[in-house]
């Protein structure tokens, strides 16, 4: 084979890729169809979180792209057939007239906002901007955000009828000229069955972990240990699932691969980033005088709980010189400001060797803030140099969280070993795996991750405050979920396996030299 032979083989073996609309035309076409990114995803066999990206930005390649191709192109037939129906059989005065101002609404049109959202985050503005999901002008910022308040604000009023074109441009009921996709060879054996199974919902998110959990078992013939390590395996590519599940409906998008600061990206292949997460991990110095028993307290579900935290709901952005602003989130570099209670508290930024400025996230620069307050004024506010932070909601992820809390609470209640497991892997992997990990390409935030560790860090750390606060001497905190206390520690915290409860870990005695002189002379 000569070498122009070799090269014309290689061109032979290069297929033009599918052409693919426009990402905001991706999403349009699935939303006027009334498909769910989960019913999409099943049929085109990836994660709903795949098909988000590529609703906003990347493309799919090989063979999953023609497919998905043949998909948009098929919608896109199929409501340009719809659109022309309703054309020719509506009366002509009766046709809906569409323009971009109509679509936009204030605060005082919108009844009820989304559970992400409260009153307090819409900002009106004077002059309409892009809104940031689908480009029309929006008449309020949420979240320091231009967009519409309503999921129907951002696509024509009315449902199969595309916005009115620009002046000069064919009508909102002219089809769409669509460019077909050849059908691929393997798609020409449709399946005998209903076309819906395709697309078929689940019955909610709790289902889908007992549904998981009951077809392991029935896999592995209700060998309970064989059943269990084939969930935790899985357990990543399930919690995505059911990040995607709980997410139906939302205001916002999870945006999974935004642009990240280099702050945030590993200095070297084996290294570290430049985020410090506050961990605790602390004994204290000397106890009070005497023998004392010391309880060693285990935190329940402490990673779960951290999941109600301020997440940052877009790219972050770039800030210096600013006070702090409640309604956004992010990283703030930071002076810590001195601590003068090592005695019988923790530092709340961890255990730090170097002084000066340091970059912290979000909950441990509102722990500062908090402390340095008039009700507690336990020091003095850190002085805030630089930050990158976008308009954020602590509920992003409440109704994920609320579905493995109610898991975790009946495995806990039915003694259902299987779940429980399961459930635990979930959140905790799901966590541990969203910045730079090989185990989930989903997801990339780890701005998400450092902020959702140390909020269970900061949650840990109001528990020593509160110990103290009520008559207990804490000896030791470490980590998300280990406290140490001397005294009648169940009047302040009540005793459970729920995630709002504490559980005893150990018991052992400790006390002062002195008393262990005594001890020894008796």
């Amino acid at each position: 084979m000569s070498d122009f032979d070799a090269i014309d083989s290689l061109l032979d073996a290069v297929t033009p890729q599918a052409e693919l609309p426009p990402c905001h035309v991706r999403r349009e076409l699935r939303e006027r169809a009334r498909l769910s990114k989960a019913q999409v995803a099943r049929a085109l066999g990836v994660s709903p979180s795949t098909l988000s990206g590529w609703e906003s930005g990347r493309d799919p390649a090989g063979e999953i792209r023609t497919k998905y191709a043949y998909l948009l192109d098929g919608l896109n037939a199929k409501l340009a057939t719809e659109t022309t129906t309703d054309a020719e059989t509506a009366p002509a005065a009766e046709q809906p007239v569409t323009s971009d101002t109509a679509a936009v609404a204030t605060p005082s049109s919108t009844p009820g906002l989304s559970q992400d959202m409260d009153e307090d985050d819409v900002e009106p503005l004077v002059t309409p901007e892009p809104c940031v999901l689908c480009g029309r002008p929006a008449g309020q910022r949420v979240a320091g955000f231009a967009q519409h308040l309503t999921p129907a604000g951002c696509r024509p009023a009315t449902t199969g009828a595309p916005a009115a074109p620009p002046a000069g441009q064919p009508t909102a009921h002219t089809p769409k000229a669509p460019v077909h996709t050849t059908r691929p060879a393997s798609a020409t054996q449709r399946s005998k069955g209903p076309a819906r199974h395709a697309f078929q919902e689940t019955s909610g998110p709790v289902d889908l972990i007992r549904e998981a959990v009951q077809s392991a078992l029935a896999e592995h013939r209700g060998d309970v240990d064989a059943a269990t390590a084939t969930l935790v395996k899985r357990a990543i590519p399930d919690a995505m699932r059911l990040l995607d599940e709980t997410r139906k409906g939302a205001r916002y998008d999870v945006i999974a691969h935004p642009w990240i600061p280099d702050i945030l990206k590993k200095q070297t292949a084996r290294g570290t980033d430049q985020i410090w997460e506050a961990r605790p991990k602390w004994t204290r110095h000397e106890l009070p005088p005497g023998r004392h028993q010391v309880t060693a307290l285990d935190i329940n579900g402490a990673y779960l709980s951290a999941l109600k935290t301020h997440l940052p709901l877009g790219q972050l952005e770039h800030s210096t010189g600013l006070a702090h602003d409640r309604r956004r989130s992010g990283v703030h570099l930071i002076t810590p400001p001195e601590w003068e209670h090592e005695a019988v508290l923790p530092n709340p930024i961890g255990r730090r060797d170097e002084p000066g400025p340091l970059w912290v996230t979000e909950p441990t620069l509102r722990l500062l803030l908090r402390l340095s307050g008039p009700r507690h004024q336990l020091c003095e506010p850190p002085q805030i140099h630089e930050s990158y932070t976008s308009g954020a909601t602590e509920n992003l992820l409440e109704k994920f969280r609320i579905a493995l809390k109610d898991a975790r609470d009946t495995a806990i209640e039915q003694g259902d070993t299987v779940t429980l497991e399961y459930v635990k892997a979930m959140y905790s992997k799901f966590v541990s795996t969203m910045g730079e990990s090989n185990y989930n390409r989903e997801l990339y935030r780890p701005d998400w991750m450092h902020i959702i560790r140390s909020q269970a860090f900061a949650n840990l750390w109001l528990k020593a405050l509160k110990a103290h606060d009520n008559g207990l001497a804490v000896v030791r905190a470490m980590g998300t979920d280990e406290l140490h206390v001397i005294g009648e520690w169940r009047r302040v915290f009540p005793e459970g396996r729920a995630v709002t409860e504490v559980k005893v870990k150990d018991t052992y005695t400790a006390a002062t030299d002195a008393a262990e002189h005594e001890g020894e002379g008796e």
